[in-house]
């Protein structure tokens, strides 16, 4: 009897592309477009120059492979430092049962919703993960969310297990959501923002557009997950990843929750005053917040409102039980991350310190001894250390590629393979060059940088407006984060929830081609209607 054939390792089928990135660099002749530096808005921005592509001598990498992991990981080093530092944060504050009280909390509250009979025709989970998506689904057209759905998985992957699913839809209530809305931008200043300026259109025009491809790739990416839900709630065992899903089936068992004691210690107390006082101070530092959605800003008491609110919360909290303390500090961290990111620029550095800082808060409220919490802070980092080394594994790619040096070649030869073709044709043409390109460049400002200079003058000799272009890069950038191994972003995501890549790989590719077509079909009106903006 033939045995089954083994299915490799995460991270034999990274270094496998690894290697296969080496081998195009002996087959693909190596090339450069020259470069200048352009403002846009208060960004400088390196953009190639037109007709500026001229080859050079490649770099056939052989050895290399090996030192491109090392180099992988410093060039990953922030998103990899960000998901040991969460991982670490969120254990401790596993071990307080806090996330277990709130999750089964909430659940009591969804079974009451059930008595009324419209909700219950509609299905409470169902209206659940449609809001949930809705909410992260916002986020990322609005402010570009993606490293910062690392975060959530922490909290939507046990919930999604205890609702009666499985990881991949606690991974879609979130990162999925913020794909969704990356892919249909509004407002989006790392993309949209970036294209829209390097194409010398008014910033975020043509939104009315943009907001309907928004309802309908929405519309259609619900759908598809709730249909999906509903067949591994009726058999949880047609799960993918039922077999994964036993790490997070066990640990959500470690202990009964009708076993924990509620109670409020003297420490509680003290971390809820310490905390109320820096809040106060920043207060009184920062009284008004600009928070800038898109081209739109506007200024308010955003700390001093918060700070009133979480002293309230934090009193009834408090009168409860310490896990619900607990609890409101997790959702002023979530407030803090939103107007950080919206007021002031926050990245993975700043976000990864504010959940470090709430990480400690928990273990203190809990009154943990400083021993336990390293302790248990080390060993979150243990339990998290294959998502943040598969993250820099996937880095070497690009690394390869890049010392390569045929990246520009690449863009050159797709761009060249666009002409003589109908108006239709050619944005579809230009939507596959920019789909692939977010293989081999994920980040989608730094591939506005590269692709939006050429595309936009190639539009115009087309006669396809610089608008459709913009859609176009849009889609082909927003999608295939979805699935690029080269994205370390998604490897991060996978790695936090135990999903492995190809099994994730075969559960997304199907919805990855029906969002690819819908991508293609939101871009024929872009070149045969009228459309405000285009």
């Amino acid at each position: 009897m033939l045995n089954k054939t083994k299915i490799p390792h995460t991270y034999v089928i990274v270094f496998a592309i690894i290697v296969f990135a080496a081998l195009l660099t002996w087959v693909i002749p190596g090339g450069t477009f020259e470069r200048h530096t352009v403002k846009v808005g208060e960004t400088e921005r390196e953009v190639i120059k037109s007709e500026s592509f001229h080859y050079i001598d490649n770099h056939p990498q052989t050895w290399q492979i090996f030192s491109a992991v090392f180099d992988g990981f410093v060039d990953k080093a922030d998103i990899i430092v960000f998901i040991l530092l969460i991982g670490g944060a969120f254990w401790i504050m596993n071990n307080s049962k806090a996330i277990d009280v709130g999750i089964y909390a909430f659940l009591g509250f969804t079974k009451k919703l059930e008595h009324n009979r419209v909700l219950k025709f509609l299905g409470v989970d169902n209206i659940i993960i449609t809001l949930i998506m809705l909410m992260f689904s916002s986020f990322g057209a609005i402010y570009g969310m993606s490293e910062e759905t690392i975060a959530f998985i922490i909290i939507f992957v046990p919930l999604a297990i205890t609702m009666g699913y499985d990881s991949i839809v606690g991974v879609s209530m979130c990162f999925v959501a913020a794909g969704l809305g990356f892919a249909g931008a509004l407002l989006n200043p790392f993309t949209i923002g970036i294209a829209q300026g390097l194409s010398d259109l008014p910033l975020f025009s043509g939104i009315e557009y943009r907001f309907f491809s928004w309802i309908v790739i929405n519309a259609v990416g619900i759908v598809w997950i709730l249909r999906y839900a509903a067949k591994i709630k009726r058999n949880p065992k047609l799960s993918p990843v039922y077999e994964d899903d036993e790490y997070w089936r066990k640990r959500g068992k470690s202990e009964d929750i009708e076993n924990i004691e509620y109670h409020t210690p003297k420490s509680a107390w003290i971390t809820f005053l310490i905390i109320l006082i820096v809040m106060i101070i920043y207060s009184v530092k920062m009284p008004y917040t600009t928070l800038k959605v898109g081209n739109s800003s506007a200024t308010f008491p955003v700390i001093p409102v918060l700070t009133g609110i979480f002293l309230i919360t934090s009193l009834l909290s408090l009168r409860k039980s310490a896990h619900f303390f607990v609890l409101n500090l997790l959702m002023f961290t979530i407030l803090y991350l939103i107007v950080g990111v919206m007021g002031y620029g926050w990245y993975v550095m700043e976000i990864a310190t504010l959940f470090f800082a709430m990480g400690i808060a928990s273990g203190a409220a809990m009154n943990y001894s400083p021993n336990k919490i390293t302790n248990l802070f080390i060993a979150g980092v243990k339990d998290i250390m294959s998502a943040a080394m598969v993250v820099g594994l996937a880095g070497g790619i690009i690394i390869i590629l890049q010392n390569g040096q045929i990246i520009d070649t690449l863009l050159y030869y797709i761009s060249e393979s666009m002409g003589n073709m109908g108006k239709v044709a050619s944005v579809g043409m230009m939507y596959i060059f920019q789909t692939m390109i977010n293989i081999i460049i994920p980040s989608g400002s730094a591939k506005a940088a590269l692709t939006m200079p050429i595309m936009s003058q190639f539009s115009d000799l087309i006669g396809v407006s610089r608008q459709a272009t913009v859609m176009a890069f849009q889609f082909g950038d927003g999608f295939t984060n979805m699935i690029t191994p080269t994205s370390g972003v998604l490897i991060g995501v996978l790695g936090v929830a135990k999903i492995p890549y190809d099994k994730w790989v075969k559960w997304i590719t199907p919805f990855m081609i029906v969002l690819i077509i819908l991508g293609f079909l939101l871009l024929i009106p872009t070149v045969t209607m009228e459309l405000n903006g285009f």
